[in-house]
């Protein structure tokens, strides 16, 4: 008999745990939301698109994403309308316990300028992305011309820059000539020659080690070319 009692008893509490489950869930489904959003940029030294943008594409109207029961709000749609925006890499949409519609925001991000009819940035993915009317990314400015037809290239030279630590630092414009590339340095007057991009870590390494000899010697400001397309040697041209 107590078998029976002990037995009963267990489906009770299975019974009622499910019914507070469900009960729950329910009510949780059908709670409304809120009209305020938690809004989260995962780099925050993007500035290309505002909290305010967000917000608006977040609720973009109140049948949308704001006082309506959330089993009804369609997340994926929301999160579509993020990622659309030319300044998103990504974004993760979410609704949380108190009804709050949140999300969390990847900008893209920019490592050359081209300077074009219609300028646009090259990201680190090696896309087009447009300008920001918000912000200007401090990156090289890329100039010359048919510079599309060399944007592999050009992407591979403005990654390896962007990856450098020194060369980010210096490296504020890229000319692109027919048959090479010229690099102008933030602090110095000569003109970085580069004829094919290939082999830039040896190139970039033997610059580097010439450029901290010139700053001891103070001899920096003697040249007008530095020229890194021979192999393990910097030839200098002087003024």
């Amino acid at each position: 008999m107590k078998k029976y009692v002990s037995f009963i008893k267990l489906v009770i509490v299975l019974l009622a745990l499910v019914f507070m489950y469900s009960f729950s869930n329910k009510r949780n489904n059908s709670r409304m939301l809120s009209n305020n959003s938690r809004i989260e940029f995962l780099n925050d030294n993007a500035h290309f698109i505002t909290r305010n943008t967000v917000n608006k594409l977040l609720i973009q109207n109140r049948d949308t994403a704001s006082g309506v029961p959330k089993e009804k709000l369609a997340l994926n749609i929301i999160e579509k309308s993020l990622n659309a925006n030319k300044m998103v890499q990504e974004a993760d949409v979410y609704v949380s316990i108190t009804g709050e519609v949140g999300a969390k925001i990847r900008q893209r991000t920019p490592i050359a300028r081209v300077a074009a009819s219609k300028p646009f940035y090259i990201d680190v993915k090696g896309e087009t992305m447009p300008l920001s009317p918000v912000y200007s990314a401090r990156v090289p400015l890329v100039t010359g011309n048919s510079i599309k037809n060399k944007l592999p290239e050009l992407y591979t030279l403005a990654k390896f820059i962007y990856d450098d630590d020194f060369l980010k630092m210096n490296v504020i414009g890229i000319q692109q000539k027919e048959d090479h590339y010229e690099l102008k340095l933030r602090t110095e007057d000569f003109v970085l020659y580069l004829n094919k991009i290939e082999e830039l870590e040896s190139k970039f390494n033997n610059f580097k080690a010439f450029y901290q000899k010139g700053l001891h010697d103070k001899t920096l400001d003697i040249y007008k070319v530095v020229n890194l397309s021979f192999d393990n040697q910097v030839v200098c041209t002087k003024k």
